[in-house]
């Protein structure tokens, strides 16, 4: 079973997507978005939900530092209800409370990238990190 990791934001959304067996999460794509245009990309994630055969989102949930809910995350969460709505797969929502810091921080310190080649691929490595974290914990039930 493959699932699909998006990390939401209001001008891309990252996407990784599991290994068949759920163990490992690879980085697929950054998908342009536009919130304010209401323009979510959605033909592209069809593309790869059937391309991969996703049968499972996870997406990410920018939680305040404090643990409520603020108006980022109350995006991602209606991002993650239209994707139920369209695709009808189950959508598990993970905490991402610093992964994009921790996605920047490993770009710097172990590929030495310029913030431009950063901006490129922040959002698919987040994606990433939230798959991966979501894996390794269903893995530790």
């Amino acid at each position: 079973m493959r699932i699909m990791g998006l990390d939401v934001g209001s001008k891309t959304v990252g996407i990784a997507v599991s290994d068949p067996m759920g163990w490992t999460a690879q980085g697929i794509e950054i998908i342009p978005i536009d919130e304010e245009k209401e323009e979510f990309g959605w033909q592209r994630v069809k593309e790869l939900v059937e391309l991969y055969e996703v049968e499972h989102f996870v997406v990410g949930l920018p939680k305040n530092m404090n643990n409520t809910i603020g108006p980022r995350a109350e995006s991602s969460m209606a991002y993650g209800t239209k994707l139920e709505e369209l695709f009808h797969l189950p959508v598990t929502y993970q905490d991402e409370r610093l992964t994009t810091v921790q996605a920047e921080r490993m770009l710097i310190e172990q590929a030495n990238t310029s913030r431009a080649k950063r901006k490129k691929v922040i959002d698919k490595l987040a994606a990433v990190m939230i798959l991966q974290n979501y894996l390794d914990f269903a893995s530790n039930k």
